[in-house]
Parts: structure tokens; sequence; C-alpha cells
């Protein structure tokens, strides 16, 4: 069967994400002022062929630990469909 797996991909909270911090103030140079909190992150599509639903997970979930994300900085979750 055929998958595909939703992953996204974001900063640990605990860090500093410096892209979002510069995105943050360009918004409230614009006069958006309300808009606080932005990190930015990464939204990665798989199309995957698996016997089933949880083979397709299993797939995804060492894609991502063993290349998509850096886990040192990074957390990861995912929906397969």
């Amino acid at each position: 069967m055929k998958y595909t797996a939703h992953i996204n991909i974001m900063p640990l909270k605990e860090l500093l994400d410096p892209q979002g911090k510069a995105v943050n103030s360009s918004l409230h140079n614009l006069g958006l002022t309300g808009i606080n909190g932005v990190r930015i992150g990464k939204h990665i599509t798989l199309q995957i062929e698996a016997h089933d639903k949880e083979s397709a997970e299993k797939m995804t979930r060492e894609a991502c630990k063993k290349l998509l994300a850096n886990q040192v900085m990074e957390s990861f979750d995912f929906t397969v469909e």
C-alpha cells in the first residue's frame, strides 16, 4: 500500500530560533504587533510503500531519527495517512 507521511520538524523550545526572531521582528516592523513567539521549522512529505500503516510509521520514525531531524537541536512529529 502507498502512504503519505507529513513530518514537522521544529527547533527545540529551549533553543534560540534566530530565523523566528528575525521574522517576529519584521512582522512588528510591518505593524503586526499582535504576533509573537514566531518559530520557523520544516515540513517534509514522504511517499512510502509499506505493507501496513504501522510499518509506514516505523519507517517514518527511522527516517526522522537517522537523517531528517537533528535530535540534539530539533524535535519532530508526524502523521501517516
